[in-house]
């Protein structure tokens, strides 16, 4: 058995939905195999039991004694091999399932983190996340029901050709017999698809409005809307409702197909059985097992039907699979398998003319906050159309890779995972404790490590609930600063802070970023004062450059902007 999570999940086949259940499937054939080898031993085996009473009671008819108890033992060696056939089926299948609902769950977490904003902007969390916990389990079924699949229809085959040896006429029921059952499930598929399809779209609604709901729960605490936030789910609940008793009502009608189809053919098989027996054709024995042949395809016909519901339920797992999966990052690495150069010397924005010196500690101004947040976006490129130079190289041409081990980019809303805030802080284990204790006090985020009283050993909750605003955006300093990147970019990072901690920050900043390159975009005088160089765009122009002291006395709207002082009429 292999480890979980896959070191790689590999790269799929997204031509198609069957191609990449295909994919999926090749990609674990080896269990798949030993599953199979398994499933045909354990139902085989069961198969095979009908025929060895059978023969078994025709010695007690003929009164042998000794051939009674050689088919007696046969009966039991074949139970002992199908329990033990059991056992091992069971385990290949259910590694089958979690190696198949781990891959897609890894696929797609891959994506989505590789993709940046890209996935966010296309569809909502909640549908991604149905993505993950509910689609990935139903290609994993699939993938479970393969194997059992494979041993039904070879004892199917087996069963046919001992009764087509036994009598040509049950031999040819049961050889016709059981492919028209199975066919006759078929007009029940589409149905069921479709309605499977609106169920599941109904019930991504409802998870995406409930991920949103919690996200914005304090938010609408504020303003009095929860009510009508709960009014709105409760009326996606009932159409999620309605649509799952809509399709309970065709998966019900396609059980009882499965119950009375296959219970008409053994009535009918059971009857002609008789017939023949009473005419002299078969052994009384061969007629005991025509019984239990019969109530033996019970179990093939209904693994067809599983198979059948469980490929439908993959197939439309399969197209939101893709759905995510066909998301295209914004920012395309076309220079991948580039040979990574070394560039160093000045950060250069062509499309501003903005030029932040090595070791700098740079800090952009505008009255718009949006275009420099914008800006930050170009110098970290996490935006297509780069423009952006370091050195002489654009950061076009290099990796991805190698431009974010470089230059990191702080977001305005960092987001903190649940976990201790020691991995939160340094999620590979690069650093040991006095170092992110220093990253800490840096973000003058020695009182969350005093709050928390297991320290770095700490959980945080998701999202960092349990911390306030300028604690969670402290420790998401704390987490950048340790990387010790070539290049920082920081967009308002003392935005949820007193003036006393910001204060703090700033200096502290300067110090522990001394000769690395630092860029802050910031509106703080607070932070501005610090500042080795400011530069303030007006209405989207670099029209400034200077110490925080010399803009605020050469430039009137930049010291507007900076002391929120209003225009004079």
């Amino acid at each position: 058995m292999r480890a979980l999570p896959f070191a790689d999940p590999g790269i799929p086949d997204t031509r198609s939905r069957a191609r990449f259940l295909t994919w999926v499937a090749r990609a674990q054939w080896r269990t798949l195999l030993v599953g199979a080898f398994f499933g045909i031993v354990w139902m085989v085996s069961q198969a095979l039991i009908p025929w060895a009473i059978g023969h078994g009671i025709d010695g007690i008819i003929d009164d042998d004694n000794a051939s009674t108890a050689r088919w007696a033992a046969l009966v039991g060696g074949l139970g002992l091999i199908q329990a033990l056939a059991g056992v091992m089926r069971h385990r290949a299948s259910v590694a089958n399932w979690l190696y198949a609902a781990f891959r897609v769950i890894q696929l797609v977490s891959r994506h989505t983190a590789r993709g940046g904003p890209a996935v966010p902007k296309t569809m909502s969390t909640g549908e991604v996340v149905a993505t993950v916990s509910s689609d990935s389990m139903h290609i994993g079924h699939m993938m479970e029901v393969v194997p059992r699949f494979a041993g039904a229809i070879v004892s199917y085959v087996v069963v046919a050709l001992i009764v087509l040896n036994t009598s040509t006429p049950i031999g040819l029921m049961v050889l016709i017999g059981v492919p028209l059952l199975v066919v006759a499930m078929g007009p029940l598929i589409r149905p069921l698809q479709e309605r499977q399809r609106r169920q599941r779209e109904a019930l991504g609604d409802l998870t995406a409005l409930g991920a949103d709901t919690v996200g914005g729960l304090r938010v609408l605490r504020g303003i009095g809307g929860e009510k009508v936030f709960i009014r709105r789910y409760a009326e996606r609940s009932e159409t999620v409702r309605a649509a799952g008793v809509r399709l309970a009502g065709t998966q019900a009608l396609l059980d009882a197909v499965l119950v009375l189809l296959p219970g008409v053919f053994l009535v009918l098989l059971t009857w002609v059985g008789a017939r023949l027996v009473l005419s002299g054709d078969i052994e009384p024995g061969a007629l005991v097992a025509l019984y239990g042949y019969a109530f033996f395809l019970l179990m093939p016909v209904r693994t067809a039907g599983e198979m059948a519901f469980a490929a439908t339920r993959a197939v439309v797992a399969a197209r939101r699979v893709l759905a995510v999966l066909a998301v295209e990052r914004e920012v395309v690495d076309t220079a991948a398998d580039a040979p990574v150069e070394a560039p160093s010397g000045t950060l250069v924005d062509d499309a501003t003319g903005l030029r932040v010196e090595p070791g700098s500690l740079t800090m952009l101004v505008s009255d718009e906050p949006a275009f420099t947040a914008a800006l930050a976006d170009r110098l970290g490129r996490l935006v297509p159309g780069n423009g952006v130079r370091l050195g002489d190289v654009p950061l076009d041409g290099l990796p991805i890779a190698e431009v974010r081990r470089r230059i990191v980019v702080s977001d305005p809303e960092p987001t903190l995972f649940t976990g201790s805030l020691r991995g939160g802080l340094d999620p590979h284990g690069r650093h040991d404790d006095a170092e992110l204790t220093a990253a800490m006090e840096t973000a003058s985020a020695g009182d969350v490590l005093e709050t928390l009283r297991e320290g770095l050993a700490a959980t945080v909750e998701e999202r960092g609930r349990s911390l306030s605003g300028g604690q969670r955006q402290r420790v998401a300093l704390a987490r950048v600063l340790v990387r010790e990147p070539e290049v920082l970019v920081l967009v308002e990072p003392t935005s949820a802070v007193d003036a006393h901690t910001e204060a703090a920050i700033a200096g502290r900043l300067r110090d522990a970023r001394a000769g690395r390159t630092t860029v802050v975009v910031t509106a703080s005088p607070l932070m501005l004062a610090k500042a080795d160089t400011v530069v303030w765009f007006d209405d989207g122009r670099l029209v400034a450059t200077g110490s925080h002291d010399e803009l605020m006395s050469t430039t009137p709207a930049y010291r507007r902007t900076v002391t929120r002082e209003e225009d004079p009429e």
